[in-house]
């Protein structure tokens, strides 16, 4: 397999764009070489501008739950293009759209859309601040909730990847109310509480995506949210990613909790530049023009974007690919270890739903110092041998990878194959 058109669309495109790319994750700086062109995808395949066609495991980064550009969605987009782009004016599907999103979270009554995740959880941060009258915001080392100010700090994969503590740029006083803890410590939490009067709330994925897969520990959603209520805080859950990935709905579900806000990206707009932030009533009444919290935006609830969330959700609530999506992920976790244990290979597999990542190391991963116990040169190894064995990986150790409900038995069978490959490559480093 060859990427010489890559290595030249690269080539010409640092002279205009920073690092050839717009997303440093892109860049391949963790797995080295140049980083591939994109030319097209379909269904559980994507091809670059070498024709070269791999099984897509990144899927733009999880929204793309349907597989790429299904009929469904494809005509749902098509329709709305023919009535116009952008209005900076209200349409009927947006409030389609929220019916179907709020229906999808039981604690979620009203709901904003916005353009991204990143806005989605500045917003929600903004909005924690304004209902509790509180400053300061607890995260966890290794969650990534975008590059906000704020939150730009002890941030998960791609400040990992490039090996950058924080960002320049970043004051101090823009984190100054900024608090780390520990994912998967509640007496971390507790920790800042008995320092801070002021704290607003906590902000967490309820599964990490960008330190790697790692889930919560039994009870540990559930005692961070008593806990949180009982100081008088809110729990907002960043379900960017989960969303729509282990049910039709949060994964907060699942746990059996309720955050007080909820904040939701790409995956609602079928893949579109979209994002959201939800609570109940009480909270979401605080946002402009209800209340006095001013957020706002001109291409919120796009009409592509919604048409094409209003397709995607639907067809994914009547796929109901859940219980199929955890019995793939049960298979390429049994290809990772039983590869790997062939191999001599040390290494963790850590899943959940429609999201699996596998760690180069021997230690259970359970927050974000386990996590970078990872080889990240075998993961380097092994990335390229899956690429070169045609499949699609995310070019950072701490990346989730992601399934659609496209994947078929034949894409499985190349999965498998190229993990072997991998497996064999990174024994003989």
């Amino acid at each position: 397999m060859e990427f010489k058109n890559s290595q030249k669309l690269y080539s010409k495109g640092l002279k205009h764009l920073v690092g050839a790319v717009n997303s440093p994750v892109r860049a391949f700086a963790s797995v080295g070489g140049n980083p591939l062109f994109i030319k097209k995808a379909k269904g559980s395949k994507i091809t670059d501008v070498d024709n070269n066609t791999f099984v897509d495991l990144v899927l733009s980064y999880g929204p793309m739950i349907l597989g790429h550009r299904h009929k469904k969605v494809q005509k749902a987009i098509d329709k709305a293009l023919k009535n116009g782009y952008t209005f900076g004016a209200s349409t009927k599907n947006e409030i389609r759209l929220a019916k179907i999103v709020c229906d999808a979270f039981p604690a979620m009554d009203k709901v904003r859309f916005v353009n991204s995740g990143t806005e989605a959880v500045l917003s929600a941060l903004r909005l924690a601040r304004a209902f509790t009258g509180h400053d300061k915001i607890i995260k966890f080392a290794g969650c990534y909730h975008g590059h906000s100010d704020a939150l730009l700090v002890a941030a998960g994969s791609g400040l990992v990847t490039l090996s950058i503590p924080g960002s320049k740029g970043v004051p101090e006083g823009a984190v100054k109310n900024t608090l780390i803890a520990e994912y998967n410590n509640l007496e971390s939490v507790k920790a800042h509480f008995e320092a801070h009067d002021d704290i607003a709330g906590v902000i967490l994925e309820p599964v990490a995506g960008n330190m790697g897969v790692v889930t919560p520990k039994e009870g540990f959603l559930k005692e961070l949210k008593a806990y949180l209520e009982s100081k008088g805080a809110l729990l907002i859950v960043d379900e960017v990613m989960t969303g729509f990935r282990s049910k039709f709905g949060g994964a907060q579900e699942l746990f059996n909790v309720e955050g007080d806000i909820t904040c939701l990206g790409k995956v609602i707009g079928g893949g579109f530049p979209v994002g959201a932030y939800g609570a109940r009533n009480e909270i979401m009444e605080m946002v402009s023009p209800l209340g006095g919290m001013y957020q706002a935006g001109t291409l919120s609830g796009n009409p592509i974007a919604m048409a094409a969330g209003i397709s995607t959700l639907t067809e994914l609530k009547k796929q109901n690919p859940y219980e199929k999506f955890n019995a793939v992920a049960e298979k390429i976790e049994g290809f990772l270890l039983a590869s790997a244990k062939e191999n001599g290979v040390e290494m963790t597999v850590n899943r959940f739903g429609s999201m699996i990542n596998p760690f180069f190391t021997n230690v259970t991963v359970t927050n974000f110092e386990e996590a970078q116990t990872s080889d990240t040169k075998r993961f380097a190894t092994f990335f390229w041998e899956m690429m070169h064995n045609g499949v699609f990986l995310p070019p950072s150790q701490f990346e989730a990878w992601f399934l659609s409900s496209a994947l078929s038995e034949k894409d499985l069978e190349k999965i498998k194959k190229a993990i072997e490959a991998g497996m064999l490559a990174v024994s003989k480093m």
